[in-house]
């Protein structure tokens, strides 16, 4: 594999990341979206995250992206808005690489550093929220790895693949 670098996301980027993410939406439970995400679409959701202010990032190898995370709202009502959701998926294949772990590392000194400058709605970050689905030993690694821990779990919230899928949230406090 080429070096990697972490880089900013942008719209352009749509096609790869959607890409993907549609990985997870066809064949896995990382996801509980049924259908493939256009890039259109994914577009749409990439540029919202960036005009919210906060960051979306691609892995970079050579020239082909292998892995993104950002941070979106939690929620959406005003209370809620110094906790983020995180997010992290790579491309197929690309577990046990550093890829997830260099996105994390990233994507969390990004939001203990954001400003009210760089996102009046959002900054400071008082907490970071995962959600996984259940089992996904390594996704709950990785998340622990980095001081997030498990807040609750949501038993057979989700239904995909004719089977009933728990929850996890997992929190990190900034």
């Amino acid at each position: 594999m080429s070096e990697l670098s972490i880089r900013d996301a942008s719209a352009a980027d749509a096609p790869a990341i959607a890409a993907i993410y549609n990985h997870y939406v066809l064949e896995s439970t990382a996801t509980f979206e049924l259908d493939a995400v256009s890039d259109e679409a994914m577009t749409a959701r990439v540029k919202a995250v960036l005009a919210a202010g906060l960051p979306y990032l691609v892995a970079d190898a050579g020239a082909t992206i292998v892995g993104y995370a950002y941070a979106g709202p939690f929620q959406e009502r005003a209370a809620y808005r110094h906790s983020v959701e995180t997010t992290v998926y790579l491309g197929a294949g690309g577990e046990r690489r550093g890829t997830g772990s260099a996105l994390y590392e990233e994507l969390l000194a990004r939001l203990d550093a954001l400003t009210p400058e760089e996102s009046p709605r959002h900054a400071p970050v008082h907490r970071a929220y995962a959600r996984i689905a259940l089992p996904n030993a390594g996704s709950v690694a990785l998340h622990e790895r980095f001081g997030f821990r498990q807040a609750a779990t949501l038993a057979e919230v989700g239904r995909k693949f004719d089977r009933w899928i728990d929850v996890g949230f997992w929190e990190r406090k900034a």
